[in-house]
């Protein structure tokens, strides 16, 4: 038993040791450089009863469309997935029918370009990686479906990403074609500054400036990151209210109804 107790021990002890030495090696990797820690922000979805601001989502999508789908991609999210979030069904309809998807083969065998339709998803602006890098003086423009689920901080971290660019400070030295940014890891990003007050016309007379601009694309990306986020709060307040009346009938059952079993004595003659 000693010797059993002494292996569980070490096992524990090893577990608490290879934990903590994780920990601090991600956290030594996440502030490792001089990039700054972001702010956390209150955005409007974050509460557990809050959702998200369908007319934002409306505006980053706007925002994306005119300005970061030149070299991002949105793989993940198909025209239908705006339908009743931030666009009518003909609203819908007509974005797919703007853009071109192949298709086939036909009944020669050869492929044809078509309009899109909803069931497409959103198109990337290259083909492949290696097309995406050519363009790109090699550097890769990730996919922003999942973006706020990849980087750490979220919507808070593309917030601050896209409104930190600044001039670097003295002894910092920016190679040619690189910027520099506070918030990106290693502070030297490939990617301009995106956006510029004015740089879209809102469709709702939001005045466009940077910051409302860098809100509004965040919103969305932090939506397609997660677009079933809304139904599944709706989801868990509907079984919280269902198992809250099911513990008041266990309890008045157990309390009032099957007490009387519980306590009662049977004798024989």
């Amino acid at each position: 038993a000693l010797r059993m107790l002494t292996a569980a021990s070490k096992i524990a002890v090893a577990s608490v040791t290879g934990c903590a030495a994780y920990v601090l090696t991600a956290n030594v990797a996440h502030n490792s450089g001089d990039n700054l820690h972001v702010t956390s922000y209150p955005w409007s979805h974050n509460g557990i009863f809050a959702a998200y601001d369908a007319a934002s989502i409306r505006r980053g999508h706007q925002v994306y469309s005119q300005v970061c789908a030149a070299c991002h991609g949105l793989k993940r999210i198909a025209y239908r997935n705006l339908v009743g979030v931030c666009y009518t069904e003909e609203e819908a309809k007509a974005l797919a029918l703007d853009k071109e998807y192949e298709d086939g083969p036909d009944d020669t065998g050869a492929m044809f370009d078509r309009p899109g339709k909803l069931s497409d998803y959103i198109k990337s602006p290259y083909k492949n990686e290696n097309e995406a890098r050519y363009a790109n003086n090699g550097g890769y423009p990730p996919d922003l479906s999942l973006i706020t689920k990849a980087r750490h901080g979220g919507a808070d971290y593309l917030f601050a990403l896209l409104t930190g660019y600044r001039d670097p400070p003295a002894g910092v030295t920016i190679a040619e074609g690189q910027h520099y940014n506070p918030y990106f890891p290693g502070t030297k990003i490939q990617m301009p500054n995106p956006l510029y007050d004015g740089g879209v016309e809102y469709e709702d007379g939001t005045p466009a400036t940077a910051s409302q601009m860098a809100k509004d694309v965040s919103v969305f990306l932090a939506w397609a990151g997660e677009p079933e986020q809304d139904e599944r709060k709706k989801a868990g307040v509907k079984a919280i209210f269902a198992l809250s009346i099911a513990a008041v009938a266990a309890g008045y059952w157990k309390r009032h109804l099957w007490s009387i079993f519980k306590s009662r004595k049977l004798t024989f003659h």
